[in-house]
C-alpha cells in the first residue's frame, strides 16, 4: 500500500513540477526535486535523473542528499506505524 501511495505521490509531484515550470506561482523545479525523490526508492530512473542532477549541481546535491535520508527515515517510521496499527486492529478483531 505504502509502494502505491509513494507512486503515486511522485508522479503527482512531478506533474506539478512541470506544471510550475510555465505557472510563475509554483516552484517548478522543486515539485520535481520532490517527486523524483520519492519515486527514486522505487524507480531506477528516477535515482539516475537525481544523481545527473547531482552532479551538475553540487550544492544542490548536499540538499538533496539530506532530503534523501529524511525521506528513508520517514518512509521506515510510517511504515512501522502503519504495521503496529494493523497488529492492534488484528488483536482487537
Amino acid at each position: 500500500m505504502t509502494r502505491i501511495l509513494t507512486i503515486a505521490l511522485g508522479y503527482a509531484f512531478l506533474l506539478l513540477g512541470v506544471v510550475g515550470l510555465f505557472l510563475p506561482i509554483l516552484q517548478g523545479v522543486l515539485f520535481i526535486v520532490v517527486g523524483l525523490l520519492l519515486l527514486s526508492r522505487h524507480n531506477p530512473w528516477a535515482q539516475r535523473l537525481l544523481d545527473r542532477f547531482k552532479a551538475r549541481y553540487p550544492r544542490a546535491g548536499t540538499m538533496i542528499a539530506r532530503a534523501q535520508s529524511w525521506l528513508h527515515r520517514f518512509m521506515f517510521r510510517l511504515n512501522l506505524f502503519g504495521r503496529r496499527i494493523a497488529r492492534r486492529i488484528r488483536e482487537v478483531l
